[in-house]
């Protein structure tokens, strides 16, 4: 996959400090990364780089909203997201990005890109299950709302009988009744 250079950030020339950093994510973004799991996004990324002397820390802080398929009715709703991650960045022989806190790039390096951990907090962000908030608290109108009613189970009302049971079964049944 290419990286796009408006996520790649050149830190030889940064002074030593904290430098913050804006991205506006939208479906151009996912694009390049083959997800279509939103009809649209509205995100904002907030970095804050903190440039130290062997190191740096790069916190991440992505919040705005997703318009995305509800899984019961299948109709679009905004899904507000708010997510955060830390990252630290040093320096080694080899690029190794094995731990998830933890990207080491080789010593020769001058820039890092950041692409791929935007798109993880983004789409890490998203519930699993997904549920218009209308169906939650019970004001959406939809057509499969009405289908699911109409098939879901009904209670059933069970009729007591006036059966003989064993006492036996009776004795046990004083058992959980005594405690």
């Amino acid at each position: 996959m290419k990286q796009l250079k408006e996520y790649t950030i050149p830190f030889v020339g940064l002074k030593q400090g904290l430098h913050q950093f804006d991205y506006q994510i939208d479906n151009t973004f996912f694009e390049h990364f083959e997800y279509d799991e939103f009809n649209a996004s509205t995100v904002t990324v907030d970095l804050e780089f903190n440039k130290k002397t062997t190191m740096f820390e790069l916190q991440f802080k992505a919040t705005g909203t997703v318009n995305v398929n509800c899984d019961l009715t299948n109709e679009p709703f905004e899904l507000p997201i708010e997510n955060e991650f830390f990252l630290v960045v040093k320096f080694g022989d080899e690029y190794n990005d094995e731990n998830e806190e933890i990207l080491i790039i080789p010593h020769g390096d001058y820039e890092v890109n950041i692409q791929q951990y935007i798109y993880e907090l983004i789409v890490l962000a998203i519930p699993h299950k997904r549920i218009h908030p209308g169906v939650e608290d019970g004001t959406l109108e939809s057509d499969i709302l009405e289908k699911l009613d109409e098939l879901s189970p009904k209670e059933k009302t069970i009729e007591k009988t006036n059966e003989e049971t064993d006492p036996r079964w009776d004795k046990l049944k004083n058992l959980l009744n005594d405690k």
